[in-house]
């Protein structure tokens, strides 16, 4: 990628690369603590809503006093985006409506954006992406997270002039799941309430990652910035290990799961009946090719790749991701190269709001990872005529009307929502699509 290279030679030129973080939770944080490693980038300025648990965690993570003196600790975007010598706005917050609020602000003074906030980005990314280009600056995903991961494996595959059969993560499934609280949530974890409370791990963020919601927003990114589909009836999380990834993966005209090619999919590193598998692909990503002749499928058996039974497909995957701890090659690809590590170009996937318990009129909405919807990926042409609400925007929202178990919440279901720039944007893709 060479970004190493160009970034020295910004440095020889007496320049740097300024960054305005906002929001010091854990991928800010291992963001963090690499910046002090990185000769040439700087993080200026970071915004919290606590400032002070900014620098605290900036301590955490081994910043030196003299560092810590240098960066300016704000609860104010508007200033932090403002910077002249900010050139690239991470948003490392999870706030659906504020992440499109801090990026808009960005856009408006010229900065690049790198939006780990996976939840803003699905809510309305591909419009974002419009302004960023009218803007004339980057809209990116972010590196280390398993969107962008995915979206360099697509993009390395096509490049190599493979169709791409499907792509995804893997992740530990049970139908069951979809259920979860975050009262229950630590024993699926195999942790004590007190154990995770002592680390400060959040029960309802945690609760989004087991219960379906987290993995539906990830594919919803990938389908957006990839230009793949997305199942007809949400996400299979079909159990397979690494090796099965080309047999299970293709359509099942191939003999595979897949109701057609070109598809986002998650893997289970479990079986239904709760045993584990021995080479799981929890923690990583994969991308599955499709051979588009006999001498690539050749090809493909000679250099020892698992493949299906028909030696068309074979898959490429990476095992683990870091997260935080490589998300300055995004920032540095759109500040040193003025390219996103993947950005959300189309409406192909959506994240709509599923009861996990029957509701009741008056009562409120808790959004992702909570006690009352969990997130189901389903095509944007289905959520739009549903008129389903996202799950971007189930936050604090009251029901005017009983929703049953498993049902999908729509507009219709709950009061009006307030007016805000996320709903502005995300009504404007609505119509893109309907």
């Amino acid at each position: 990628m060479n970004l190493k290279r160009l970034l020295d030679d910004k440095v020889a030129r007496g320049e740097r690369v300024g960054v305005a973080l906002i929001g010091a939770g854990k991928f800010g944080s291992m963001f963090l603590a690499q910046v002090p490693h990185i000769n040439g980038l700087d993080v200026v300025t970071i915004v919290d809503l606590s400032p002070d648990n900014a620098k605290n965690a900036c301590r955490s993570v081994g910043w030196s006093t003299e560092l810590i003196d240098q960066c300016d600790f704000t609860d104010e975007y508007q200033k932090a985006c403002a910077r002249p010598e900010v050139s690239v706005v991470v948003d490392a917050t999870g706030s659906p409506t504020a992440g499109v609020a801090h990026a808009l602000c960005a856009f408006e003074n010229g900065k690049h954006v790198v939006m780990v906030n996976v939840e803003a980005d699905v809510l309305a990314g591909p419009v974002l992406s419009q302004y960023a280009r009218s803007a004339g600056v980057v809209y990116s995903m972010a590196y280390g997270d398993q969107p962008a991961l995915v979206a360099e494996l697509v993009d390395w595959g096509r490049a190599s002039g493979f169709h791409i059969a499907a792509a995804g993560k893997g992740t530990k499934y049970l139908p069951a799941y979809h259920e979860v609280t975050p009262d229950d949530v630590w024993t699926h974890y195999g942790l004590s309430p007190d154990t995770a409370a002592k680390a400060g791990m959040n029960a309802q963020m945690f609760n989004s990652f087991l219960d379906g919601t987290k993995s539906a927003i990830e594919m919803a990114a990938i389908a957006n910035a990839c230009d793949l589909n997305v199942p007809a009836d949400g996400l299979l999380f079909p159990p397979c290990e690494a090796d099965d990834l080309a047999a299970v993966l293709c359509p099942q005209s191939a003999g595979g799961v897949l109701e057609s090619s070109g598809m986002v999919e998650v893997v289970s590193c479990i079986k239904r009946n709760g045993e584990p598998l021995v080479r799981d692909l929890r923690w990583g990503v994969y991308v599955v090719l499709e051979a588009p002749t006999d001498y690539a499928a050749d090809c493909f058996k000679q250099y020892g790749l698992r493949t299906d039974h028909s030696g068309r497909y074979a898959a490429q995957f990476k095992p683990y991701h870091l997260i935080g701890l490589e998300l300055s090659v995004s920032v540095l690809s759109a500040a040193l190269r003025g390219e996103p590590t993947g950005s959300s170009e189309q409406f192909r996937g959506d994240v709509v709001s599923v009861a996990k318990r029957d509701l009741q009129p008056g009562e409120a909405l808790d959004g992702e990872g909570g006690y009352t919807v969990w997130g189901k990926l389903l095509p944007a042409h289905s959520s739009v005529q549903l008129d389903a609400l996202p799950i971007g925007l189930a936050h604090s929202c009251v029901l005017t009307r009983p929703v049953q178990c498993g049902q999908v919440v729509t507009f219709s279901d709950v009061s009006r929502l307030p007016d805000s720039k996320a709903l502005e944007l995300r009504k404007a893709m609505m119509k893109s699509c309907a």
